[in-house]
């Protein structure tokens, strides 16, 4: 692969870093209703997705520090999970064609469980360090398409006024991070930027040249990106 990461990726730390100060702030000011502890995996069955960086980011370290049978199962549970979130997302786009509102398909969706693929027999977190945003604030009440949510297992008290993260400014910024990583590798592919995928497809996923249409890489041979992107 010709392009380096490691300028963008320390750019998203500094964003990741953020969303822990939050996580922890937050914490300290409302110790009873913030009830997240070690074991609790709630928040590792939840159906979302990742932008380009993330996505880039965790299969970088992904394949950093796995081999051997140890990833062979990670790859297995992945494609397990990846077969789970494309027919839930593909039976949530059919209702839409047939005419559900987006706020009824928020609702739904977020209802569904699906088992992160790192998620390991101690339901722990196999890539804690390197996990995506929205798992470090999982927990935080939060507002998304103008809809709130807060985990169910937390303290908080539905109708009452907390300090809220609004996702969709967080989801701007890590947008504006991959539009400036799409220029900066002179990518062929000017919507690659507007890429989301699950956790499981950011690790099956082979970024290379072509896939990020860097390089001599040409349509022909990498004009779907795939990944998930619904």
């Amino acid at each position: 692969m010709g392009y380096r990461f490691e300028e963008m990726f320390l750019r998203y730390e500094k964003l990741a870093y953020v969303a822990d100060q939050i996580f922890e702030k937050t914490k300290a000011e409302f110790p009873k209703e913030m009830t997240c502890n070690i074991g609790c995996s709630d928040c590792c069955n939840a159906l979302f997705d990742v932008s380009l960086v993330e996505a880039l980011y965790m299969n970088h370290h992904f394949n950093r520090r796995f081999d051997g049978e140890e990833r062979a199962a990670f790859i297995e549970a992945a494609n397990r999970s990846d077969r789970t979130a494309y027919k839930i997302k593909r039976d949530a786009r059919r209702r839409s064609e047939k005419g559900a509102a987006d706020e009824e398909l928020l609702v739904s969706l977020s209802a569904e469980r699906v088992r992160c693929p790192l998620l390991n027999g101690e339901n722990r977190c196999a890539m804690y360090e390197n996990r995506p945003i929205t798992c470090r604030l999982y927990g935080v009440p939060t507002e998304i398409g103008g809809l709130s949510h807060s985990c169910g297992l937390t303290g908080f008290t539905k109708g009452k006024s907390y300090p809220t993260v609004h996702m969709d400014k967080m989801n701007q910024q890590l947008f504006a991070l991959a539009v400036a990583l799409v220029r900066d590798m002179e990518s062929k592919y000017a919507q690659l930027s507007e890429l989301v995928m699950p956790v499981s497809a950011a690790l099956l996923t082979d970024f290379n040249d072509t896939f990020l249409g860097i390089g001599e890489a040409s349509e022909e041979d990498g004009g779907d990106q795939g990944g998930g992107g619904e």
